[in-house]
């Protein structure tokens, strides 16, 4: 039904606005009596055989939702009933920001992907953190943080650091955001001693808290061998405990969406079924080349059930959806817990 009738109807207007409308509709309709238990009882799956635990957090499944659409932890609640184990907020920045000029969101149906320059538009951290403050939630929260856009590089530590410690107290885990495409120059905060300055930081003002909250870093697609082992050598000496793998690309190779689309379009991070072999070979590598070592958490280019299976198989221990649930409809996460379910027995 939703392939059917929801997501063509959906699709006459522009992702912004659905997105907009989404959260509008998600933000009224659970208010009203009995609405969420019943989109759980629909939506979730619980068996024993799903739960996981991943950097000594216990998740009642695998599936995530990727950071990117609740960005001011406004809907976390309500995206929990359609079977997420966890959701991750964010990207939060200091202060709030608008991001890039509009549109900046553009689907690409030939390819079952989308295009987005967003650029961390947000309330900013103030804002996130006063909407997990006042709100009860058993869902596992993560919280990615990045900088904003005006901050130089020179000065972006002050704004993670800043990230991090407000909201320290009202996430269960952290993702170190350095590889937006959307973002001028932030890339270059991957190179390994940016990044590591950055992880050292965190990690030594973890030490001055009383709980123990796992900080990842969330990598890019487009990385080369040389820049993933970079990643391994991080991973082995700072307190880094997992890899998110991976954000949005630049690359536009092999796409049947037409060139002259593609070029109107413009710059902008791609993800959905062009991203899917790419982020599923790296975090085979990275499994591989740390024998196991590396906690994952797989994300780009879910779109099926088979690809979700193959992101586990590949070594990651959990996995997050975002295009593949917009192009699938809110049944997706069910369907995934089910095919994990049914290739456990």
């Amino acid at each position: 039904m939703y392939k059917r009738i929801i997501q063509p109807l959906l699709f006459l207007l522009p992702p912004e606005s659905i997105h907009h409308l989404i959260v509008f509709i998600l933000k009224i309709a659970f208010k009203i009596p009995g609405i969420q238990s019943l989109i759980k009882r629909i939506y979730s799956v619980k068996d024993e055989q799903l739960k996981r635990t991943f950097l000594g957090i216990k998740f009642d499944n695998p599936v995530g939702f990727a950071a990117g659409f609740d960005k001011n932890a406004e809907v976390y609640n309500q995206f929990s009933s359609f079977g997420f184990s966890f959701i991750e907020i964010g990207t939060v920045t200091p202060k709030p920001q608008s991001g890039n000029p509009k549109p900046r969101s553009f689907r690409i149906p030939k390819d079952s992907g989308l295009i987005n320059r967003m650029g961390f538009n947000n309330k900013g951290i103030d804002y996130a953190v006063k909407k997990l403050k006042n709100k009860h939630h058993k869902v596992i929260i993560g919280g990615n943080i990045g900088k904003n856009t005006l901050t130089p590089n020179n000065n972006a530590l002050d704004d993670y650091v800043y990230c991090f410690e407000r909201l320290y107290a009202y996430v269960d885990y952290f993702v170190v955001n350095l590889s937006c495409p959307n973002i001028k120059d932030l890339d270059k905060l991957q190179d390994k001693d940016s990044t590591i300055t950055i992880l050292n930081k965190l990690t030594k003002i973890r030490q001055t808290k009383e709980k123990y909250k796992p900080i990842l870093l969330k990598i890019s697609p487009d990385l080369t061998r040389e820049q993933l082992d970079d990643v391994v050598e991080t991973f082995n000496i700072t307190g880094l405990d997992g890899i998110v793998a991976t954000n949005t690309t630049r690359s536009r190779e092999e796409l049947k969406t037409t060139e002259d689309k593609i070029t109107k379009i413009g710059e902008g991070g791609l993800s959905g079924t062009p991203l899917t072999k790419r982020s599923t070979e790296i975090i085979r590598y990275l499994h591989e080349k740390t024998e196991g070592n590396m906690p994952i958490i797989g994300v780009g280019g879910i779109m099926t059930v088979e690809d979700a299976l193959e992101k586990l198989a590949a070594g990651a221990t959990l996995i997050q959806v975002y295009t593949g649930f917009i192009y699938n409809g809110p049944g997706f996460v069910k369907q995934i817990n089910k095919a994990i379910l049914k290739s456990a027995s």
